[in-house]
């Protein structure tokens, strides 16, 4: 199988490598910048001069940062007019619930299979092969993706025909995702100003009521008060939760706790802190207290 893979940052370097691993097919990357292509040329596959000739394939995996970056690459070039089916076109990022509809619809006008394929899972995770993927298109091309879903995460979750749909859940993991570490961040800011120790109430919550890698990983982080090097950036947590109450809109699904923490990570945004990991909602509410 000839696969294409487009978009390698974080995530995408370690997907990609680990498509590698299947020994009889062949992998043709193209990033924006050379290079994740070189490293990732030095590991087996071959580098693609442009998205069009990664799109040269059978199955074409993008991981992008947002709508508009993959609007761009494949829409506003022209590329998707060149299109022809078979294909299978598999979107792992996270995007817009409006923008993965008309994605779908234009897929389906053309013959060519569309899935959504979001991913749970922070960049370690990503290169462990331990991500959980869920996936949405025709049921088909998910059957025939399973081999090569098997070869990067650990589980694959399935949510119908309708490809949106995996964009949704993965909206609704992600908004639940920031207001745990929000939460957590406001916490431990309180017990704080009693002169708690940070790491004393994780190490309460994550032996007891609230066990598990979110508050586990981001508590650690919190509480050592590491925002550097981010394995899930603050502007990305603020565009997800933008598109979850955007979602939240069209549907008239009022989320007031998205409200609240889309502002604190405006907030990050403001002071120069986009680019720190999620965690760095600690910071935010320490700011807020004046501590």
């Amino acid at each position: 199988m000839k696969i294409g893979f487009i978009g390698l940052g974080s995530m995408g370097r370690a997907i990609a490598a680990n498509l590698l691993k299947g020994a009889d097919d062949e992998v043709l990357v193209w990033n924006r910048s050379a290079a994740p292509v070189q490293e990732l040329a030095a590991l087996g596959a071959r580098g693609a001069g442009t998205p069009a000739e990664a799109f040269g394939a059978d199955v074409v995996f993008t991981m992008l940062a947002d709508d508009q970056a993959l609007r761009e690459i494949l829409l506003e070039s022209g590329l998707f007019e060149q299109l022809e089916a078979p294909l299978i076109l598999v979107n792992m990022a996270t995007v817009s619930v409006a923008f993965a509809t008309e994605l779908a619809q234009r897929c389906g006008a053309r013959g060519i299979a569309y899935v959504a394929a979001p991913v749970m899972g922070r960049p370690d995770a990503a290169a462990a092969a331990r991500l959980n993927i869920l996936a949405a298109g025709p049921a088909d091309a998910v059957q025939a993706l399973k081999p090569l879903f098997a070869r990067i995460g650990q589980k694959t979750w399935e949510f119908g025909e309708d490809a949106p749909k995996a964009n949704v859940v993965k909206l609704a993991v992600n908004f639940m995702l920031a207001s745990a570490v929000e939460t957590l961040a406001e916490a431990s800011v309180l017990t704080g100003a009693y002169g708690i120790a940070p790491a004393q109430l994780l190490e309460l919550i994550t032996g007891s009521i609230f066990p598990g890698p979110v508050y586990q990983g981001y508590g650690a982080l919190i509480a050592g008060g590491r925002y550097e090097p981010a394995g899930f950036k603050a502007a990305l947590g603020l565009k997800d939760l933008r598109l979850a109450l955007a979602a939240g809109d069209a549907v008239s699904v009022p989320l007031p706790v998205g409200s609240v923490v889309r502002d604190s990570l405006i907030d990050a945004a403001a002071h120069a802190e986009g680019n720190m990991d999620l965690a760095v909602l600690g910071q935010v509410a320490a700011r807020r207290a004046g501590r």
